[in-house]
């Protein structure tokens, strides 16, 4: 098998790619990644060399994985800044660039290495892993980290031989629930009072929630969806505006009945002052981007969790991954769920450093998602 590197997406091409990734999550479909480089969002300057990788064999495209070659940190959500700092501190390495197979902005679960039906699983890791290592030694390039990979795929990744590292976020499972009622009645009483009296007082000052579709959206409004987006993006410190109004014109555009927006208006109508930008896949619903020009008490829970957790349960869907971060969700009818990455570092010394870390690291996180699930199930 022969790992071959892209330049642009669109080198690999929309058909073979999509027809490899036709069960993955919108987020790894070729319009969704064309869109990032195109619009301007993926690009060296901004610290993201596109290097998408194809494994073909007789003629045949086999696999193929998104990746990047990454002059910095930023977009990733696995933190490896500390890494960094050991290399060039105290190793006298440079750090970067490295490789990344990943998907920009994006730490949502999903298979990093989209197979054709019929390939070896275990047989496309290896040489994945393989690959990766030569080519990260061929461009001079750190290492080589795959970002968010399913669990299946972390362990054929570990077996090949790249280090396993373990994170945490919250996502909702769909039990069969029948109705958001029903959801709440699987809290004990305190609990459920908590959440309808938060669902309450924002139905009662007066805003109209709402959930649509990309494709029913006129320019203006995907206008409006973007500035949400900076609204936070500019509010923090480590907001960076990765993405730029052209993405989102051209995914609502392309790709409009994948993607899932929540709007919050005034009953009076106008432009929204709130609102969550999420997509929709086969068998769960992935939270996105949230934004809000006021700030109305318990609007962000209904906007970005309630509004969600109700469409999935209407829509049949299983689970719902509303992003990273956020120990709050848990009051809410999140677990806490592991997540995976794999990495592999060309110089001995930092890879059994980071080889050290990540062991400890995911015992620590298994023990505490296993206690924490025990915990925060609803109805506890």
């Amino acid at each position: 098998m022969e790992l071959r590197t892209h330049d642009s997406i669109r080198d690999v091409g929309e058909r073979t790619w999509n027809e490899l990734a036709s069960s993955a999550p919108p987020f790894l479909s070729f319009t969704w990644l064309d869109a990032l480089e195109t619009t301007g969002c993926v690009r060296p300057e901004r610290g993201w060399l596109p290097m998408h990788l194809t494994l073909e064999e007789d003629g045949r495209v086999l696999a193929a994985a998104p990746a990047y070659v990454k002059g910095n940190s930023e977009g990733e959500f696995v933190f490896d800044y500390a890494w960094a700092s050991h290399a060039e501190g105290r190793l006298g390495l440079d750090y970067y660039p490295k490789l990344v197979v990943a998907v920009p902005f994006t730490p949502a679960t999903g298979p990093r290495l989209l197979s054709a039906p019929g390939a070896d699983p275990a047989r496309v890791a290896r040489a994945f892993a393989e690959g990766l290592a030569a080519l990260a030694e061929r461009i001079g390039a750190s290492g080589a980290h795959v970002l968010f990979p399913s669990a299946d795929e972390a362990d054929r990744l570990e077996a090949a031989g790249m280090a396993r590292r373990a994170g945490i976020q919250f996502h909702w499972e769909n039990a069969g629930f029948a109705s958001f009622d029903d959801f709440l009645r699987s809290f004990d009483a305190k609990k459920r009072h908590q959440l309808r009296r938060e669902r309450r007082e924002v139905a009662e000052s007066g805003l109209c929630i709402e959930s649509m579709l990309g494709s029913a959206l006129s320019s203006a409004q995907i206008d409006s969806v973007y500035e949400l987006y900076l609204t936070t993006v500019d509010k923090f410190v480590w907001g960076r505006r990765y993405l730029t109004r052209e993405f989102f014109h051209e995914v609502c555009a392309k790709m409009g009945e994948q993607i899932h927006l929540v709007f919050a208006r005034d009953a009076s109508g106008g432009e929204p002052i709130a609102g969550a930008f999420n997509l929709l896949g086969r068998d769960a619903l992935y939270g996105r981007y949230w934004g809000a020009r006021e700030e109305r008490r318990f609007l962000h829970f209904e906007v970005c969790y309630y509004r969600g957790i109700q469409d999935c349960i209407e829509r049949g869907l299983a689970r719902f991954e509303p992003g990273a971060g956020g120990e709050h969700k848990a009051a809410r009818g999140f677990l806490p769920t592991v997540t995976h990455s794999t990495h592999l570092l060309l110089d001995r010394r930092l890879d059994l450093a980071v080889r050290d870390f990540v062991q400890r690291e995911r015992a620590a996180v298994i023990e505490h998602v296993s206690r924490e699930r025990a915990l925060t199930r609803p109805g506890r």
